[in-house]
């Protein structure tokens, strides 16, 4: 089965600005790929000048709010690193049965990679330090609010390729069988406690290795 993969652009955020910023592309992400029926909400974003949908679904809004919580709780563990949480989509297939098992696998046809650069803006700025302390103030200040305004900017990306990316890939979408809300199986991975800054690249191989070659997609 070919899996197409979509690694979504890097954000730079701080701490407190995940939870947003996951609640933004993953919803958006499963909304696009939920294909049952759902009673679509929108939701204002609570840091951004930003709407997104929701689908509706308690359950759903529970599952993702409990992985978002996990990753913001290995940040607080791992702060100022370069981290991804994925989220699959999957098909669950009975493995061909011998005399001594009759095992089912999972065929991922479709992974989103969300890529966040977390940074803690005091370790940023100690070179400013010198300066007066008003001055360094209005400074720090002034730049928090640019470097919100370019976040922003990016999420907005991030969220249009997220919408391309549905609307040109399809072919590749197994056959829906029900009208859940959610059509297909999903998992949303992120770092375990023993992954280094860059331990997600050991996942990706993984996934290759599981799925075959994905197509990577900018």
């Amino acid at each position: 089965m070919n899996c197409e993969v979509c690694q979504l652009k890097e954000l730079v955020v701080e701490p407190f600005e995940i939870r947003e910023v996951l609640r933004c592309i993953l919803h958006t992400i499963v909304f696009h790929r939920a294909l049952g029926l759902v009673r679509p909400k929108d939701v204002d974003s609570e840091l951004f000048e930003i709407t997104y949908v929701q689908c509706g679904d308690v359950e759903l809004e529970k599952k993702i709010e409990e992985k978002i919580d996990q990753f913001a709780g290995w940040v607080d563990k791992h702060p100022n690193r370069k981290s991804q949480v994925c989220l699959s989509f999957y098909e669950v297939k009975s493995k061909q049965p011998t005399w001594f098992s009759n095992k089912t696998e999972r065929l991922h046809w479709e992974q989103w990679y969300v890529n966040l650069h977390v940074i803690n803006p005091k370790a940023h700025g100690k070179f400013r330090h010198t300066k007066a302390a008003v001055d360094h103030g209005e400074n720090s200040l002034e730049e928090r609010s640019s470097r919100r305004a370019v976040l922003e900017a990016s999420l907005r990306e991030v969220l249009f390729q997220i919408i391309k990316f549905v609307n040109e890939k399809k072919d590749h979408i197994p056959q829906v069988s029900n009208s859940e809300v959610i059509s297909f199986p999903y998992e949303i991975t992120i770092p375990s406690s023993s992954d280094s800054s860059f331990g997600w690249h050991t996942d990706v191989f993984k996934r290759m290795l599981q799925t075959g070659h994905p197509t990577m997609l900018s």
